[in-house]
């Protein structure tokens, strides 16, 4: 017997061996933020422990920028998104683009840090500088904490930047205040221990305006057609990503590490505790239809700011809108 032979009768037998959803998979390819993000979060996880193959999936993350998330993800060249701020998935809609928010992966969670004397509360930043990425999601729900304090921000001199600069813009102090989030916010605080985060009440505010705790904020999107189409593969998908959160809650230090990707131990150590306490983290995988009420509050909150043209439809909310 040929030693072609004996391989390919070994390979056989490997593959008879083998469970179903071992052999036959279904690929999806999931658009994602690069690093540091939290849309980056979780698909390191998931590719290291398998739990897409695990729930009958092939999955390949593409990491991109902001800009060319949003233009490959709006024209249909990636079907599925895994940095999917809520917000933009309405502004979707008032754009022609049928999509809608698969799952949720974390709520709402974001900073204003100062080193200045001077700066105590947000109405402090009056006639003074902000560094914010003002194009973000993460922005425009802060602008709406500022209302609640009776802050106007059209008084404040946002100075706009990319996302990877604002921790550069704290450390040099080229600004009164920076507006971040995580993982952004931990990192800084390890470099600078003298950053201090001003009050912006979130938790009180959203209870007081929504009634509840859950702020959805960026999670699994997909279009309509492909959703619609793929059933099994959205109950998979969320499985696969439930799992890594999972995982993750119970086994901090090894899942730092992993995110980290070949990182110092300093960062190992910061993604470790931003993953005990969680409440920064705001890692939080729900369905959306279980989150309905409160996604709709938050589209509110987009149209209060002028930041959604209009309230999006329920076809934007998978499952309720079906």
């Amino acid at each position: 017997m040929t030693a072609y032979r004996k391989i390919s009768i070994a390979a056989v037998a490997l593959a008879a061996a083998l469970p179903a959803h071992a052999q036959d998979l279904t690929e999806v390819e999931i658009v994602v933020f690069g690093p540091p993000s939290l849309g980056a979060f979780l698909p390191p996880i998931i590719e290291a422990q398998g739990f897409d193959e695990a729930h009958g999936l092939d999955i390949t993350f593409a990491e991109r920028t902001p800009d060319a998330y949003a233009a490959q993800f709006n024209s249909g060249e990636f079907q599925v998104g895994g940095s999917a701020a809520l917000l933009t998935v309405g502004l979707a809609e008032a754009r022609g683009v049928e999509a809608e928010y698969l799952f949720n992966l974390f709520d709402y969670w974001g900073a204003v840090v100062t080193t200045r004397d001077d700066v105590q509360s947000l109405a402090d930043l009056e006639g003074q500088e902000l560094a914010a990425a003002t194009g973000t999601t993460n922005y425009q729900m802060f602008r709406w904490l500022a209302a609640q304090q009776g802050v106007d921000m059209a008084g404040v001199n946002a100075i706009n930047t990319a996302p990877p600069g604002l921790v550069g813009y704290a450390m040099a102090d080229r600004a009164a205040a920076v507006q971040l989030w995580e993982p952004a916010f931990t990192s800084l605080s390890a470099q600078n221990p003298d950053i201090r985060a001003l009050d912006l009440n979130i938790r009180g505010a959203w209870d007081a305006f929504a009634g509840s705790e859950n702020i959805p904020y960026l999670g699994v999107a997909a279009h309509r057609s492909w959703a619609a189409e793929n059933p099994e593969a959205v109950e998979a998908l969320y499985n696969a990503y439930a799992d890594a959160a999972a995982w993750v809650t119970e086994n901090p230090e090894e899942a730092a590490t992993i995110i980290a990707r070949g990182g110092t131990d300093d960062v190992v150590q910061n993604y470790t505790t931003l993953i005990q306490q969680n409440e920064r983290l705001g890692m939080n995988v729900q369905w959306a239809a279980d989150m309905a009420d409160e996604i709709r509050s938050v589209y509110e909150v987009g149209v209060e700011l002028d930041y959604l043209p209009g309230m999006p439809t329920d076809a934007t909310i998978h499952g309720v809108g079906d």
